[in-house]
């Protein structure tokens, strides 16, 4: 009997662990019976009872549930590192745990899988109920701009739901970067995948943890972490720039020669001058960022630490 591990990365989803589990064993019960599985939940450093709800679930007799909670909140990325390099089963899965990401689906992944071939299955949401038109923009903007940055081909409405072989999951453990940008890792490392598409479907409980702020920091990391087009467009602009200064000091002289006095035109100058310090600075925060996430990994600091854990199932 081939074993699932279902990985389920949790930052306050008190409500929700319990639910997806049940939910979880309900489908092994009825539809996937020739398959055993557990459960191995990632407490983020929740601030909540989650993690009482978790440990709770792993004293009931005849469970199947694991769990690694982190000593502070390390992010979802480092999460679900933590549960990749922790599963031990034939097939490892990789959802939420307010329930949009349907349980069901593992039905046609394990199909894709192993009737199909395909090395690991991935969930592609393609409609966005109640999400407002300006933030669809922006996601399907962002995949345009990354897949042409870096020549990945990463998928609009691509989701972290997947199911994959052991071999997948440890060539995405195998990158030890620590600014982690899993949808590119996805994509980085290879291996055959499948489209499955489903409609979005409403969290169960509690609302989502991300909001502009995150979704931009999300996209800037995926960004530098996968494509040096940044810094190339740098040396491009230089050249641009030196160009205009040229075109412009040719006009001045013309201008001169004529019998103007352009040297007089001080607020052309003023905004020269505001326009190359702007660029300026902007330019060195690009290369800034390049830096920081430099200094960021040559410091060589482990990517979660694990307050709690329970990695042994108990057995009667």
């Amino acid at each position: 009997m081939k074993k699932i591990d279902i990985v389920i990365p949790c930052y306050n989803e008190s409500k929700c662990v319990e639910l997806i589990y049940d939910a979880l064993k309900e489908l092994f019960s009825n539809e996937l019976k020739a398959y055993s599985f557990s459960v191995l939940y990632i407490d983020d450093g929740s601030k909540d009872d989650t993690l009482e709800r978790i440990v709770k679930l792993s004293n009931i007799e005849n469970s199947n549930v694991r769990y690694i909670s982190f000593a502070r909140n390390f992010g979802k990325e480092s999460a679900i590192y933590a549960g990749l390099e922790n599963a031990d089963g034939d097939y490892v899965a990789l959802m939420d745990a307010d329930l949009q990401h349907p349980p069901h689906l593992l039905i046609d992944m394990l199909h894709a899988i192993e009737e199909e071939g395909y090395d690991c299955a991935t969930a592609r949401r393609v409609k966005r109920a109640r999400e407002s038109k300006i933030r669809n923009f922006l996601s399907n903007s962002f995949y345009h701009v990354i897949n042409w940055a870096t020549g990945m081909k990463l998928a609009p409405g691509m989701t972290d739901y997947r199911l994959m072989k052991k071999q997948v999951a440890d060539a995405i453990v195998s990158m030890r970067e620590h600014e982690r940008f899993i949808k590119g890792i996805y994509s980085w490392i290879g291996f055959n995948s499948k489209w499955i598409e489903y409609e979005n479907v409403e969290r169960v409980d509690g609302d989502s943890k991300w909001n502009y702020k995150g979704l931009w920091n999300y996209a800037k990391t995926g960004i530098i972490a996968f494509a040096v087009a940044p810094l190339r467009a740098v040396v491009y602009l230089g050249f641009f720039v030196i160009l205009i200064s040229f075109v412009y000091g040719v006009r001045l002289y013309a201008m001169s020669v004529s019998g103007a006095r352009p040297w007089q035109d001080t607020t052309t100058i003023l905004l020269l001058l505001l326009f190359l310090g702007g660029m300026i600075i902007l330019l060195l925060g690009i290369i800034g960022e390049y830096l920081a996430r430099i200094y960021m990994e040559v410091k060589n600091r482990p990517i979660y630490i694990a307050k709690e854990k329970k990695l042994e199932i108990d057995k009667d």
